[in-house]
């Protein structure tokens, strides 16, 4: 009976299977592949409202930066991915490539996206080369979430009061 239930645990445990296919970008860190909607592991990028600023002041639209770079990656191929989980959203959560390149990794080094559990050398070689965001000042994709709560619908204004 123990290893009955073992092997239940183990196959309920299973990460989702890998997903192959056209792409579309959603914004600069998720985008849909066929029927899937995949957020890409380990990055975070700028929301697709939010505005950065150059080393002289004046504000770009990071967020829609980050998504039409997104596009032309998706563009150049079939994009294949490995999920690992699946998260609240019922998003795949994966690690992505297109034509051999990590889609992720990236994003991160042309400095579109920050760093999230990954890609830690990609963010410093951006940092130094002041590349994308890394050029002037931005807030942090988490904290821009944090402050603009009401531009993410129902369920992330009930996220924000804890529901």
């Amino acid at each position: 009976m123990l290893i009955l239930a073992a092997m239940v645990a183990a196959a309920l445990d299973q990460p989702p299977a890998p997903v192959s296919g056209s792409a579309r970008a959603s914004d600069g860190d998720s985008f849909r592949l066929g029927p899937d909607r995949v957020r890409l592991l380990g990055l975070d990028a700028p929301e697709l409202s939010q505005d950065c600023f150059h080393a002289d002041g004046q504000s770009w639209p990071c967020g829609r930066a980050a998504r039409d770079r997104m596009a032309r990656l998706l563009a150049g191929g079939p994009v294949h991915c490995r999920p690992e989980d699946v998260d609240q959203y019922g998003r795949l959560l994966a690690t992505c490539q297109v034509s051999g390149h990590d889609i992720g990794a990236m994003m991160v080094a042309e400095g579109l996206a920050v760093s999230s559990g990954r890609y830690w050398s990609e963010e410093a070689n951006a940092r130094r080369d002041r590349a994308g965001i890394w050029a002037g000042d931005f807030d942090a994709p988490r904290q821009w979430r944090d402050d603009h709560p009401q531009g993410r619908g129902l369920l992330g204004w009930l996220a924000t009061i804890g529901l």
